[in-house]
């Protein structure tokens, strides 16, 4: 193969990425402190992906507020020592050649949980272990978790004056790409679906109504950040309930439209979290989904779900079912993951230029 999708750069807005290849937030609950604070963990974890080669490099999801926290053990970037703490980071990974990106979140009615590593209980978070009164769109419980405290339209323009806040903190940080996080049952998700979201004001009831909070935050983000940022909304594609009002693909494919509109540059494609529903899952499962948002919105998407192979992420490149692709499991068992594609790719160039000059001497051959 002369040409590799996969290393393709790609551009959006004024940022470059040096290839498609780009790390899926994924939460490592471990702020042993519970203040917040990104440590040494989070400089080891997310710089050995840019060693890699990996295009993007994303944090976990990154509370705009301490209630927006999915377990005591979160980092946050609601206040500046936050935001300053942050800077190592993405200093780091800027020097291994990768685009520093923070996803910023809110965990909603799903906030205040244990962490739940081997060897340790799950459930809900006491006063005592860190954890707090849950908020959500409606005073609905998410399977045995605690019933949220329904947010009020004041408390509804908090929210939204916190994802602000923390996307001014995150680009003064070093962040280069944003991406706000509306998918996993987590709260904008949450006012998305007609299974959490019951309110009967502005908020509530039509699709204009439960998309109004995530596009509030998306044109107050973008106000704030100016034009040349490049941002990203992560969606749950479908709630995968067919037997009662819930979040569709239609629906989806809907919003992503009305996303470009709002100044959206491109749209990560999950699926599920706010149900308690089996998922059928194998590689590559999710898809389709991003296919469909892709070719019918016109809007940039991003891949994600079972994408384990070079070959499997260069083909869905290749077909056109999206844009990028993120990695998330493979990942963790294989922080140098680009490495091993550009050889198995038969991109001797891209590996070059991913390989840090300390590890040269372990180039695959």
């Amino acid at each position: 193969m002369s040409v590799s999708k996969l290393f393709e750069p790609i551009t959006l807005r004024g940022t470059t990425i040096r290839n498609r290849a780009w790390l899926a937030a994924m939460c490592q609950y471990s702020v042993e402190k519970r203040d917040g604070v990104p440590t040494d963990w989070h400089l080891a974890h997310l710089g050995a992906r840019a060693q890699g080669g990996f295009g993007l490099v994303m944090t976990e999801a990154t509370a705009v507020s301490p209630e927006g926290r999915i377990t005591p053990h979160d980092t946050g970037i609601w206040n500046d020592e936050l935001a300053a703490a942050w800077r190592r980071i993405t200093d780091f990974l800027r020097s291994q050649g990768a685009t520093p990106a923070i996803q910023l979140a809110h965990a909603g009615r799903k906030a205040s949980t244990r962490r739940g590593f081997p060897g340790e209980e799950r459930g809900v978070a006491s006063t005592e272990e860190g954890g707090w009164t849950p908020v959500g769109p409606s005073a609905i419980a998410f399977g045995d978790l605690v019933a949220p405290h329904e947010l009020s339209s004041a408390e509804i323009a908090t929210v939204i004056a916190d994802f602000t806040a923390a996307a001014r903190r995150a680009v003064d940080a070093g962040f280069e790409v944003l991406e706000i996080h509306g998918a996993h049952g987590y709260l904008m998700h949450q006012f998305l679906s007609p299974m959490s979201n019951q309110r009967t004001d502005e908020y509530g009831g039509s699709f204009p109504n439960r998309t109004r909070l995530l596009l509030q935050v998306v044109d107050a983000v973008r106000a704030e950040v100016g034009e040349q940022v490049p941002l990203i909304v992560r969606i749950s594609a479908t709630d995968w309930v067919e037997d009662q009002p819930a979040w569709t693909l239609d629906q989806s494919v809907e919003l992503s439209r009305v996303l470009r509109e709002h100044g959206v540059d491109l749209v990560d494609v999950s699926s599920g979290g706010n149900a308690l529903v089996p998922i059928e899952v194998g590689p590559g499962y999710q898809v389709p989904l991003s296919t469909r948002i892709r070719t019918e919105t016109g809007i940039a998407t991003g891949a994600v779900g079972l994408i384990t192979e070079p070959a499997q992420a260069e083909q869905v490149l290749r077909a056109g079912q999206a844009d990028v692709v993120l990695l998330g499991r493979v990942a963790l068992r294989e922080p140098a993951w680009p490495q091993r594609a550009a050889h198995e790719l038969g991109m001797e160039d891209a590996a070059d230029a991913i390989y840090p000059p300390q590890y040269r001497r372990g180039v695959w051959a």
